[in-house]
């Protein structure tokens, strides 16, 4: 691998520095095919995972010019240093498990110490293992350690409402069971049954998620009507397994299905009593969810969220009369994020709650009186938005957050940590510095790594104290010397005002390592307008993916977060409400004039798109409805209508009932509008998005008499189409944006 490497350097130098290539020759290809290992581990002391222990000790890994190096920090003494002596491990290693273990590259995990270090405990190989370096002692404590990465199983699966076993009271005295469609609890001393209710019928039965108060006391089971049973099917053409092709299925509810209706019930065991709870407050419903009981067994609470989204609520039942009394009520007149920003924490039982939200415009913190249902205070306000809640101290009653968009100097995408009270005073910050932060605390929040960067540049690792948020040492300082000595070039930030000649739009814009101001580069913008998250990269990358890979080729790549996503405003988020296909395009279309009108390199009036999944859509709705701007679009397993994909993700954002704003959104619906180059990719078992939304666009497209490419690949399920799709998708924007035939892949690839 090193010599193949050093081929491709003297290669990559060689090519860099003449100035006969045209963009799109087989040069440039083999350039763009090689950069991603010409560019791998080419930065140095730049670690990505830092592990605290009890004790508030730290290890880390960092990868070093020489190899993986093991370190371990104590905040106290101020002190980082080897966790053990590498060579002496290694050596012990390669002869417990007959193999060779270089010593600048050891996998190690779980790693555990004591501040004396005359003992550690680790995973390797499979291995729980113990090393003593006093004694240069290595003992091997269990073999053949389960991977703790479970497969979670199919994300779309439906929940088991009859699957789950009898449930055991909290003194273990009885057991409550569903049979024939009702509520039964058991004597397991005398193991006599009970009947507790009699409503439950097939059509509207008891689940088997079934919750005893921690008392003993009480039940809390629920019936459910059924909804649909929808599902996707597709054929993998050609198994590993066998010759013939297998024909495929999964659960897959889409936008406007009839949805499972639950009934919480109330039960009081000793009295064999059975309370009906009223649905007033719950009867139209996407989901009730996080059914659980107060530790003090006098109420359970759940959430409500509304179909539509557009109201969600926190409720809580009286465990002794079944009353019903709202906490919470979120409404919105678009839709509520409750995917990615509702956050909720009950404070002492459910005394007080924790709960954000975007009510103001901007989302942020607030503290309910759990009594009454009352906010009791805004804990953040302002033009800015918190991004996460990570950690509430009840103990001292403050709340961990990072927020984004508070320094007017400062990209309004970068995280930064901060904590306030429950009072809304005492707003603390733990990151400053003009970059992307990642912090990880001690377990008690007394110390934490901040590690940051931008796409310029690099990573520093900082270890800092909680209580003043100063810098106790600098870790590391990334070095990427060795990755500009092969020509890297930053990609740089850029800003131009969005569609209301205000808003800032920020992207970012990537050079080939040959650039040459003197050329003239058609743009290709990669694009993922999604409306859950932003997606411009703020961190430092050696490499993005097939954006630097494609610049190589001789383009301008560029990567844009137009309105309709997230993370800025809610009025910023709402431009994609019920109107998917504006995909933020007026910004993007503004924000690449805006770049060609500083840049004259950079032509405009040449403008490709790809994208994959909601990017895929996107990519096909630049052709389908943003033709005056966009040449060429590559769009890989696209939901191309969003009746057809799945329904948490479209219904959040479009809305409920279907309507007519479905179809205006629809590629397939507007494919006769389609003009430019368009290459549809396809995986054949692509379970996330159905591959029918792409045979039904290339469908639509055909009845239209609009020609096209569409590329299906065998086995291959919800992807960018692999190496095989990377290929078509360089050969199809050199082809169509430069007016070059690309070279043959053998050539390429010999």
């Amino acid at each position: 691998m090193e010599s193949f490497v050093k081929k491709i350097s003297v290669f990559f130098i060689l090519v860099s520095v003449s100035t006969s290539f045209a963009q799109g020759t087989l040069a440039e290809y083999k350039k763009a095919i090689a950069l991603d290992s010409l560019f791998r581990d080419k930065v140095t002391n730049s670690p990505s995972t830092f592990h605290w222990l009890e004790n508030n000790l730290l290890w880390y890994v960092n990868n070093t010019a020489e190899g993986k190096e093991y370190l371990r920090v104590d905040p106290i003494k101020k002190t980082q240093a080897k966790c053990f002596d590498h060579t002496a491990l290694a050596k012990l290693l390669s002869e417990e498990f007959d193999k060779d273990v270089d010593s600048k590259n050891m996998e190690i995990s779980a790693l555990e110490f004591d501040a004396d270090l005359s003992e550690l405990k680790f995973i390797f190989d499979k291995a729980k293992v113990s090393y003593r370096p006093n004694d240069n002692k290595l003992t091997v404590i269990e073999e053949n350690i389960e991977d703790r990465d479970r497969n979670r199983g199919y994300w779309g699966s439906r929940f088991d409402e009859k699957g789950n076993p009898p449930v055991v009271s909290p003194d273990s005295t009885m057991t409550a069971f569903i049979k024939n469609n009702n509520l039964y609890i058991k004597d397991n001393k005398t193991e006599e049954e009970t009947q507790l209710s009699y409503d439950g019928a097939p059509g509207f039965f008891y689940s088997t998620y079934i919750k005893w108060s921690p008392d003993g006391k009480k039940i809390m089971a629920y019936k459910v009507r059924p909804g649909d049973d929808r599902k996707i099917y597709f054929v993998e053409s050609s198994p590993e397994d066998q010759f013939q092709p297998k024909l495929k299925s999964r659960d897959y509810l889409k936008p406007g299905d009839e949805l499972p209706f639950k009934s919480p019930q109330l039960f009081l065991v000793d009295a064999k009593k059975h309370i009906q709870i009223s649905t007033d407050e719950f009867s139209h419903q996407f989901g009730l969810n996080n059914i659980d009981w107060r530790d003090d067994s006098r109420a359970f609470s759940f959430e409500y969220n509304q179909r539509g989204h557009q109201a969600y609520k926190v409720i809580e039942v009286d465990a002794t009369t079944g009353n019903v009394k709202v906490l919470v009520n979120e409404t919105s007149k678009t839709f509520i994020d409750y995917s990615s920003k509702k956050y909720r924490y009950d404070v002492a039982d459910g005394k007080e709650i924790i709960w954000t939200s975007e009510r103001d415009g901007w989302n942020h913190i607030y503290l309910y009186d759990g009594e009454t249902g009352q906010v009791k205070k805004q804990l953040t306000k302002g033009e800015w938005v918190v991004r996460k809640v990570i950690h509430v101290d009840e103990e001292n009653r403050e709340v961990y957050f990072t927020a984004s968009g508070l320094d007017k100097n400062q990209d309004p995408y970068f995280l930064h940590y901060f904590k306030v009270g429950f009072d809304g005073n005492n707003l603390t910050r733990f990151t400053k510095e003009n970059g992307n932060h990642e912090v990880t605390f001690s377990e008690d929040y007394s110390y934490y790594i901040d590690q940051f960067s931008r796409v310029d540049a690099p990573p520093v690792t900082l270890l800092k104290s909680s209580k003043n948020g100063k810098t106790i040492m600098q870790l590391q300082k990334a070095d990427h010397s060795a990755l500009l000595k092969e020509g890297w070039i930053a990609p740089e930030v850029f800003t131009a005002k969005g569609r209301d000649g205000v808003t800032d739009i920020w992207g970012i814009i990537i050079r080939p390592t040959s650039f040459d101001p003197n050329k003239t580069y058609p743009v290709i913008e990669y694009i993922y307008a999604g409306p859950h998250s932003s997606f411009v990269p703020k961190d430092f990358r050696a490499y993005n993916w097939s954006m630097s890979s494609l610049a190589e080729l001789g383009f301008i790549v560029v990567q844009i977060d137009g309105m309709g996503t997230s993370n800025r405003s809610k009025a910023f988020h709402d431009v994609c409400w019920q109107n998917l296909k504006d995909g933020g395009f007026p910004d993007r279309k503004i924000w690449i004039k805006e770049a060609a009108k500083k840049y004259p390199y950079i032509d405009a009036d040449k403008v490709g798109i790809f994208g994959t999944s909601a990017g895929g859509q996107n990519a096909a709705a630049a052709l389908v409805f943003n033709s005056d701007f966009y040449d060429v679009a590559v769009s890989s397993c696209g939901c191309h209508d969003n009746r057809m994909d799945k329904i948490w993700w479209n219904e959040q954002f479009m809305g409920y009932p279907i309507g007519p704003h479905y179809a205006a959104s629809s590629n397939v619906e507007n494919a006769g509008q389609m003009s430019g180059n368009l290459m549809l990719i396809l995986g054949e078992v692509d379970d996330n998005v159905d591959p029918a939304s792409t045979m039904q666009f290339a469908n639509a497209l055909i009845k239209a008499n609009k020609d096209f490419e569409l590329v299906t690949i065998p086995g291959m399920g919800h992807s960018s189409g692999g190496e095989f799709g990377e290929r078509k998708r360089k050969d199809f924007f050199v082809k169509h944006l430069m007016g070059v035939d690309p070279p043959s892949w053998q050539e390429i690839y010999e």
